[in-house]
């Protein structure tokens, strides 16, 4: 069902209704654009938090053009569920000059895929329901209730009111104009006719003079100045029995005023309340658009998103995700939303039952255009039902029905799948991310005209690298065979003549001490009065048992009743014992770490502790810690030197 602002309040209590009686919903969004720029290139190798900032910083300023939203009833009796999709065109219009009025983005080659798929832009432009974020309308609610506050204040009246008390004199050459007005409105008065008056639009000279006559003479008349199809200007005139009547209407008029201006953003707060699990493909941007256009600001760091959003959607599920997870992964060739449909629809999955009421009947037969937001929540949801249900056949006995609210779909529930992070799959909203051991990633430094078939030469020895490009001179190369790993250092440090290698976590460490000393440089140039009390300047520090270690690898059986809280990655199996093993030592560490003053390498620490580290390389060592405390005080003129010492340490290994 296509909703736009013609018939989104005579719909608007079906979509409250089939919100509340839903098993679960399922959401896609369009937008104006993907990638704004301005340094936000997405890298292989990001940490989530990195991730996170990027798709933030590229995202915030493209507009929502469409939202679907589909909601699945599901009939355990009959084994099947209910559909009702809904295809919202959304559009921010402002409805005076106190609305907001929004700048935004577009990107060409966006615009032109969603026009391939046959988007209807003059639909959205033109039928677009408006909405508000929660910061905007608070803003717009408390400015109104100012308005009504301020005696001089008259919204039925020009915004400049009328000030002068003396007698108005009307201009000779419009006093016909309003002499015909005068008439007309007496006749409006006389008559039973209760609905407003709409004068005939003219120009705001024109407005102008009627407000400021009419005023004195029809002191409890209603003025309204309103904006036709075309933007034309004309004055609704409304009948008011006395003075609180007046002021009844002028109240009921900013109620609905404002109701209007809310929109779209009154179904996202239904969402919110029903406190249901929302499915999404990839839906990664989804969430991030959804919050920044519906409900505030988005926040700047992923720990403070992660702390807002549970309070917006407490259930996310991203089925991109599930298909790229154990036991789903080997079944599927790729992953996309067409793909998945395609493959959900052959053994040993069990398609789904979908049904649709009459009223839902645009996709009743499965037709329907992939990105029209509508379409594609459809789509989602029977794909998300039709893995749920294979999941029943790990249950004990087996079924071949199973619903959302199963405890085996529960590890995947408020993770969203990375798109192009080799070792981290997803970002975990409610708890701590991945930390995968990257000592086969390497950073390195090389002249602008290297392309990529240099690196690849230079790595060959070494096998297979994935490389991602971080400027035209540097890049991260990842060395897929990691026996390799400390080859590639020993191996490309001591003929280095044109390039500089260190490793990913030199590199990462080098970044840090150069971020706090940018920082502590501004601090104290910009320095403000510290807080008092008792806890002023604590920081907790973590014991092993608050370290949340990555999933290992689980029996076929991994998504029963006997399921960690994670999925089971099979990326992160390799490197799961060994992260363990770490976290246990992390106490001694971080005492270690107190005693030099800065961070060290871990892999360092653990080979000094076993003896593997030969005897001349603790100089190294020290020279190496020497140069991180002298960098906290001065980055000038070291930041090369400091690279050159990590590339020896690292050759030292």
């Amino acid at each position: 069902m296509d909703v736009t602002k013609h018939n989104f309040e005579e719909e608007f209590d079906n979509i409250k209704r089939a919100i509340e009686e839903c098993t679960f919903l399922a959401i896609d969004t369009e937008f104006t654009g993907l990638n704004s720029g301005l340094g936000n290139k997405q890298c292989y190798f990001d940490t989530p938090a990195e991730r996170y900032k990027k798709l933030v910083n590229s995202s915030s300023d493209f507009l929502l053009l469409q939202f679907g939203l589909c909601t699945f009833k599901a009939n355990d009796a009959e084994k099947r569920y209910e559909a009702k999709p809904f295809n919202f065109y959304i559009f921010p219009r402002p409805f005076n000059h106190q609305s907001p009025d929004r700048r935004f983005l577009c990107q060409t080659s966006s615009i032109d895929f969603l026009i391939s798929h046959d988007f209807d832009f003059n639909k959205v432009f033109k039928e677009g329901i408006p909405y508000l974020n929660y910061d905007q309308e608070v803003k717009l609610r408390e400015k109104k209730q100012a308005d009504r506050n301020n005696s001089s204040f008259n919204p039925f009246c020009s915004p400049g009111g009328v000030t002068d008390k003396k007698k108005f004199v009307i201009p000779p050459e419009h006093k016909e104009f309003i002499q015909n007005l005068r008439e007309k409105i007496d006749l409006f008065l006389k008559s039973e006719e209760t609905e407003p008056l709409a004068l005939s639009p003219c120009d705001a000279f024109k407005r102008k003079l009627i407000y400021l006559s009419l005023e004195q003479d029809y002191p409890l008349l209603g003025l309204e100045t309103k904006s036709g199809e075309k933007k034309e200007r004309f004055i609704q005139v409304s009948k008011c029995n006395n003075a609180d009547d007046k002021e009844k209407k002028r109240e009921e008029k900013d109620r609905m005023e404002l109701d209007l201006q809310v929109g779209f953003s009154k179904v996202m707060k239904l969402v919110t309340e029903s406190g249901k699990l929302v499915v999404g493909h990839n839906m990664y941007l989804d969430v991030i658009h959804s919050f920044n256009h519906f409900y505030g600001p988005i926040p700047q760091e992923l720990t403070e998103f992660k702390e807002v959003i549970s309070t917006v959607f407490p259930k996310l599920l991203d089925t991109k995700l599930v298909a790229n997870t154990a036991p789903f992964k080997e079944y599927f060739l790729g992953t996309s939303l067409e793909d998945l449909r395609v493959t959900l629809k052959h053994p040993p999955f069990t398609e789904a039952i979908i049904e649709h009421p009459e009223e839902f009947s645009k996709y009743g037969d499965g037709v329907g255009n992939f990105h029209e937001a509508g379409y594609d929540a459809l789509v989602t949801g029977s794909c998300f039902a039709s893995l749920v249900n294979f999941l029943g056949r790990y249950q004990n006995p087996a079924v071949n029905f199973l619903l959302p609210t199963h405890h085996s779909v529960q590890p995947f529930v408020n993770k969203l799948f990375m798109m192009r992070v080799i070792d981290i799959p997803y970002v975990n909203l409610a708890g701590p991310d991945v930390d995968p051991c990257r000592d086969n990633v390497f950073h390195i430094t090389f002249p602008e005209e290297w392309r990529a078939t240099d690196l690849y030469q230079l790595f060959e020895p070494y096998g297979h690298i994935q490389i991602s490009w971080l400027t035209s001179t540097t890049a991260y190369v990842g060395v897929m065979n990691k026996d390799n790993a400390k080859k590639v250092i020993q191996g490309l440090c001591q003929s280095a003549l044109s390039y500089q290698i260190i490793t990913y976590a030199s590199h990462r460490l080098m970044m840090q001490l150069k971020s706090k000393t940018i920082d502590s440089t501004y601090a104290s140039t910009h320095a403000t009065p510290t807080q008092s009390g008792p806890t002023a300047g604590v920081k907790r520090r973590s014991s092993p048992a608050d370290i949340a270690y990555p999933p290992t690898k689980l029996p076929r059986k991994s998504l029963t009743k006997e399921a960690t809280p994670y999925p089971s990655i099979p990326e992160e199996d390799e490197k799961a014992e060994e992260i363990r093993k770490m976290a246990n030592n992390q106490q001694e560490e971080e005492e270690e770490e107190e005693e030099i003053g800065v961070p060290v390498d871990r892999s360092e620490l653990a080979e000094l502790k076993n003896g593997r580290k030969k005897s001349w390389t603790a100089p190294v060592s020290r020279v190496f810690t020497l140069f991180c405390v002298y960098l906290c005080v001065s980055m000038h003129g070291i930041e090369l030197f400091l690279t050159h010492c990590l590339s020896s340490a690292d050759a030292s290994r």
